[in-house]
């Protein structure tokens, strides 16, 4: 499924999704749960080539009350050598905490922690009530970018009351990285790029912990962890570099779809490479108000499935595998995976992994009771 869809089509498609849109992140033609998209037999972008032993798969339980065999995510191997994502059901500050002080990593430094402040009136961000205890633990300051598409989080000033009114500044320090323009980042080994444009203040800080909420988007059919290090830490206009595929700073518009997904790899391979691959940043993805809609809408679409849990990884291709897995094996999926199909969102994946951003395959530890 590699359809070349027009970034302006999707925008006119989804014009109402888009009217403050930071681009981070939910929804997919009709399918089955536990069959959802499978392109080829074995799920979402086919079968992994690892080895697997489905007797010693066991299985998990959602936070909707779901049980999932682990032998039906697509991407899951029992491998030592793959990287391991941490599950837990329950989705609580205590919990947000817990999974990811299973990542066993201690941040150094200077701490971000890397968000999406929301769109107004009403979009699915993680609520400063959730995260407020995992950013004391880490003494981290939020952070996030302006938009380059209107919307209430286009104007740094804006953008600082919108954080302000959703209760962030109330948990932490906040700043708004690119209020001073952009900092260069190179990009080795990418597809389409060859730099990045990140906030200017983005080198400021030495370690980063990178909060996401998972849900559809009306333009890269999902956002998760590589979305919120790519479009979330780009400047604006860093996001319209991404969005064009590397063909311009200064419209969002007119790129092919294939480009921006892969740009949006490359973008985050920067961030990756600059944080010592791993080393000093960290991936905590919320399964949880699973729209089809992204927190750049202000007016999302309720959510047709069950919240899932709580994922975290130090490998963000791993981590958002994961979670498409999961949602593609969860009931009340339809609208999401038509929606992650529709953009082909899964080539984001693919090339991530071919430009040695991550791995899609992963181990899976279930904390959870």
């Amino acid at each position: 499924m590699k359809k070349k869809i027009m970034l302006m089509v999707a925008l006119l498609a989804a014009a109402n999704v888009l009217s403050g849109c930071a681009i981070t992140g939910n929804a997919a033609d009709v399918v089955v749960a536990g069959t959802a998209g499978q392109e080829e037999e074995g799920g979402p972008g086919g079968t992994a080539e690892v080895e697997t032993d489905n007797d010693q798969a066991g299985s998990l339980m959602t936070n909707g009350g779901a049980v999932i065999s682990l032998s039906d995510l697509a991407w899951r191997t029992d491998s030592a050598d793959a990287p391991t994502v941490y599950y837990i059901s329950d989705i609580s500050p205590e919990t947000l905490v817990q999974v990811y002080d299973r990542l066993n990593w201690t941040p150094t430094g200077n701490v971000a922690v890397k968000l999406s402040t929301g769109e107004p009136p009403v979009s699915n961000y993680l609520r400063p009530e959730l995260i407020a205890d995992l950013v004391h633990q880490v003494e981290g300051t939020i952070v996030e970018c302006n938009t380059a598409y209107g919307g209430s989080r286009a104007e740094t000033a804006m953008h600082y009351q919108v954080a302000e009114d959703h209760g962030f500044t109330a948990i932490a320090n906040v700043q708004i990285q690119d209020e001073n323009g952009s900092m260069t980042l190179p990009v080795e080994g990418g597809t389409k790029l060859s730099e990045n444009y990140v906030g200017a203040a983005f080198g400021d800080y030495d370690s980063y912990v990178v909060l996401s909420h998972f849900k559809g988007h009306a333009m890269a059919g999902f956002g998760g962890a590589i979305k919120n290090i790519s479009i979330g830490l780009g400047s604006s206009e860093g996001k319209c570099w991404i969005h064009t595929g590397g063909v311009s700073r200064t419209s969002f518009m007119g790129g092919q779809q294939d480009d921006f997904l892969e740009a949006m790899g490359d973008a985050g391979k920067s961030v990756s490479d600059y944080l010592g691959h791993g080393e000093r940043i960290v991936y905590v993805n919320v399964m949880n108000r699973l729209s089809i809609d992204c927190d750049c809408d202000g007016n999302p679409s309720e959510p047709d499935m069950h919240d899932i849990g709580i994922l975290a990884s130090t490998d963000p291709v791993t981590l958002d595998q994961a979670c498409i897995d999961l949602v593609w094996v969860s009931e009340g999926n339809e609208s999401f995976v038509r929606r992650v199909q529709d953009r082909n969102g899964l080539h984001t994946l693919e090339n991530a992994e071919t430009i040695g951003l991550g791995s899609r395959s992963y181990q899976l530890v279930d904390i959870s009771g």
